[in-house]
């Protein structure tokens, strides 16, 4: 069974042609936070803060990168 993706995280950093390790460098925080994130693993909310950042949305939005919150 696949594991159950919480956010699209990886969808919006696929569509912006953007690796994991630029979204770390971006965001401030390490490829294997982000990996672990795209696998809906849980992360405090200053890290999901730094990515919406780094996605280029405003914390205003952040339904569009981590809708079940």
């Amino acid at each position: 069974m696949a594991a159950r993706e919480d956010n699209r995280v990886r969808e919006l950093r696929e569509s912006q042609l953007m690796s994991k390790a630029e979204l770390a460098r971006k965001a401030g925080i390490s490829a294997l936070t982000i990996d672990r994130v795209e696998k809906g693993k849980d992360c405090r909310m200053d890290t999901k803060r730094k990515i919406i950042l780094a996605l280029g949305f405003k914390l205003s939005e952040k339904e569009k990168v981590f809708p079940e919150e």
